[in-house]
């Protein structure tokens, strides 16, 4: 890929997708699960461009939305609502009326509070909603403990005996559909026996739900396979996909999954110029016209991405932290890292940049957000704008005495 051509025809920072490395890491996922039953449902949440989401779209993908915004650009995009998932721990009484009414596959419900208010919303519809119950194994997933989900420390879903709870109210109203089950124990998962044993954890509810007459049809197993960022060592789709089947014997059902980062994260580069460099005693900094409101991952979670100078100096390399020109301390993209002597417009390439990336960026010192593009077949083409002003003052101008 010519990283410096892409920067030079559309400025920096920006964020570049390879839709055709995405269409892989899609194929070797559905293909792990060709025996059986099975719907992916892309973690809109990974990378919510349009663009994104109507590749998948075409792919057959449907849609794990966590806000009713999401579910929004999903239908948008072209994801049939019959496979449209909403989950999240905090929906209000709006988006859940507009989550019925749009008739999508299901809604994960996360407590017994918010499964009363969904009753309450399909009641006054005069409609059956379709509900899926989150369950929390109570499986460590060992990950990063931002990313970690599947605890009781962890504010996601309910335990074992509150989810029978809710599922028999639920099979005994006249409002609620109880047509799956759900678990998601975290997100950058690298080893495999604690997916096996949420997994079957939760087969094993399902069977005592099946002896009480509650008949489920999809078996939701979040997302959250990991990726290589580093050194890290991955799970190979097929050895997850059977890890899973092994808990289903005598069942059947569908397999819902909700694949984000592994489809996306190694799709994604962030493509940011130098600045200059600065010499604080012997602290070396290289400041770059890419910042935290851009990328946060590396502020937020101390996460690495492998970063790749694109310069004519190929000297000798000296350690160095990469920053930002936001105005906090916490403004890194990466520390400590060796690099050459670089000059003002030399790129800098940051790997591993397609999840979470764009979509957690914000406009923290009135900093305009980057422009997305996307390369497909080998032609790039531009999928977001570059935010102007303008776009910044849109909201505001008119309150202005």
């Amino acid at each position: 890929m010519d990283f410096k051509a892409l920067a030079n025809k559309y400025n920096t920072p920006l964020y570049v997708y390879d839709l055709d490395y995405m269409s892989a890491q899609y194929e070797k996922l559905k293909s792990a699960f060709k025996a059986h039953p099975s719907i992916l449902a892309y973690a809109v949440k990974a990378n919510s461009n349009l663009s994104v989401i109507k590749h998948f779209a075409d792919l057959g993908s449907g849609a794990d939305c966590v806000s009713i915004g999401e579910v929004r650009r999903a239908i948008l995009a072209g994801v049939p609502p019959y496979k449209i998932l909403f989950s999240g721990v905090g929906k209000n009484d709006d988006e859940i009326k507009e989550a019925i009414q749009t008739d999508i596959l299901y809604i994960n419900v996360e407590s017994e509070a918010e499964l009363n208010r969904i009753e309450a919303i399909a009641k006054e519809l005069n409609v059956k909603c379709r509900i899926s119950i989150r369950v929390n194994p109570n499986i460590d997933p060992k990950t990063h403990p931002y990313i970690s989900t599947g605890l009781h420390a962890n504010k996601f879903g309910v335990d074992i005996s509150t989810a029978k709870r809710m599922y028999i109210k639920s099979k005994n109203s006249d409002s609620l559909d109880p047509v799956g089950i759900h678990f998601h124990i975290g997100s950058q998962l690298t080893e495999l026996k604690p997916i096996y044993e949420a997994s079957e954890i939760v087969a094993d509810m399902l069977r005592s739900l099946q002896a009480i007459d509650i008949e489920l049809r999809f078996f939701d197993i979040g997302g959250g396979l990991g990726v290589k960022y580093d050194d890290e060592t991955t799970i190979d789709p097929y050895d997850y996909a059977q890890a899973i089947l092994s808990t289903l014997k005598g069942l059947n059902l569908t397999i819902i999954c909700e694949p984000g980062r592994f489809l996306t994260a190694n799709a994604g580069y962030f493509l940011t110029k130098v600045l200059y460099e600065k010499q604080n005693g012997e602290k070396r900094f290289v400041i770059v016209d890419g910042a935290m409101n851009d990328i946060l991952r590396p502020s937020l979670y101390n996460a690495y991405h492998k970063l790749e100078a694109v310069t004519q100096n190929d000297g000798e390399k000296f350690k160095a932290d990469v920053v930002g020109p936001v105005c906090e301390s916490g403004d890194f993209i990466a520390k400590e890292i060796e690099l050459p002597i670089l000059q003002h417009n030399d790129l800098i390439v940051v790997h591993s940049a397609g999840a979470y990336g764009f979509g957690m960026g914000s406009n923290y010192n009135t900093r305009a957000r980057s422009a997305e593009v996307a390369i497909e077949n080998g032609n790039d083409r531009l999928i977001r704008k570059r935010e102007s002003f303008d776009d910044l003052i849109a909201l505001e101008k008119e309150f202005l005495d």
